[in-house]
C-alpha cells in the first residue's frame, strides 16, 4: 500500500459510490434507448452492482488477500485492520449510492 490510509479510505468510499450511481444511471439510459422502463432498470441495477462496486473500490481482491495473509502469518495486524476499514468504507459507499438511487427512483415504494 503506497498510498496513505486516510486518502485511500476516502477514495474507497467515493469509488464505490460512483460505480453504483454512474453504472445505474448509464444503465437506465440504455434501458430508455431500448424501450424498457428506465427507473425500474436503474433501481434493479443499483442492487445488482453492489458487489462490483466494492471490488472496484478496494482495487481488486488480490491485494486484499495479500494484506490479510501478511497480517495473519507475519503478525502485521495493522494491515488487517486497514483492509477491514477499507472494505467497510467501500461497503458504506455502495450503500450510500444505493440509498441515493432509491431516493431518486422511489421504486421500493411499489
Amino acid at each position: 500500500m503506497n498510498e496513505a490510509f486516510v486518502p485511500s479510505f476516502i477514495h474507497s468510499f467515493f469509488i464505490a459510490l460512483g460505480v453504483i450511481v454512474g453504472g445505474s444511471l448509464i444503465g437506465g439510459f440504455s434501458a430508455f434507448l431500448t424501450g424498457k422502463p428506465p427507473l425500474t432498470e436503474i433501481y434493479r441495477l443499483s442492487n445488482s452492482l453492489r458487489i462490483w462496486a466494492i471490488v472496484a473500490a478496494i482495487g481488486g481482491t488480490f491485494d486484499t488477500f495479500y494484506s490479510f495473509e501478511r497480517g495473519l502469518f507475519q503478525g502485521e495486524t495493522k494491515d488487517i485492520i486497514r483492509q477491514i476499514l477499507l472494505i467497510l468504507s467501500a461497503v458504506g459507499g455502495a450503500q450510500t449510492g444505493n440509498l441515493i438511487i432509491n431516493w431518486l427512483t422511489q421504486e421500493h415504494l411499489s
